[in-house]
């Protein structure tokens, strides 16, 4: 099995803060891993070191075999949701969409609505963004991490404001994307979340993993 991730003796630090301390991590391809952890431990800011947002102190970062900040910047072909997606509040979601995808200009209109349509939204909707629920915009944010194709999904806390029936949605969405081949990493506190969804669990507490998890499939 490939790996779409290694990790090597990651640290940050701010000031005398340390936020990462010493994380290796290998996460193979076409799975589903999930990162728990108490709010404060680390897991977002470890997102946001795989997706170049944030350069380590120390340590080597590589996706698909690509070492951050000396390959690239910021890794292709990965699909993110980090905190609450950012949107143009007075425009609908498709025309959101329509935006972020011509700075590519990889992907057609009809890819988009398809898009927004896979995750339960009507693409012909005028309602601006603006005016959506929380989980209107989860699923927005979604849409916008699908849109083009990525071979890496990374999630933080996907399922946030999601009703009972948007949850269960978002796990049949994320299932099937692993079974097309997709690698996914979530962050989450829903522990029925974790149960269902991933092959491997990883907990972080104060900057560290405690624990790791394969589980059986």
């Amino acid at each position: 099995m490939q790996n779409a991730i290694e990790i090597q003796n990651l640290s940050k630090k701010f000031g005398e803060t340390t936020v990462l301390d010493g994380i290796s991590l290998t996460l193979e391809k076409d799975k589903i891993h999930g990162l728990i952890g108490r709010n404060g431990s680390g897991k977002t800011m470890l997102l946001k070191c795989i997706c170049g947002f944030v350069i380590p102190s120390t340590g080597i970062i590589k996706v698909n075999d690509k070492q951050m900040g000396k390959d690239c910047d910021v890794p292709n072909n990965v699909g993110i949701i980090i905190e609450a997606p950012g949107f143009l509040p007075n425009y609908n979601g498709y025309t959101n969409l329509k935006f972020l995808a011509a700075i590519k200009n990889k992907i057609s209109k009809e890819q988009i609505v398809a898009v927004i349509e896979k995750v339960g939204l009507d693409p012909k909707s005028k309602k601006h963004v603006g005016k959506y629920s929380l989980g209107m915009r989860q699923r927005l944010g979604l849409a916008q991490a699908l849109m083009e194709e990525p071979d890496i999904l990374i999630l933080d806390e996907p399922m946030n404001g999601l009703d009972n029936q948007g949850v269960e949605d978002m796990r049949k969405l994320l299932l099937g994307l692993k079974d097309q081949g997709k690698t996914i990493i979530l962050a989450s506190h829903g522990k029925e979340d974790i149960a269902i969804l991933c092959d491997t669990v990883h907990e972080l507490d104060h900057g560290h993993i405690i624990n790791s998890i394969q589980k059986q499939k």
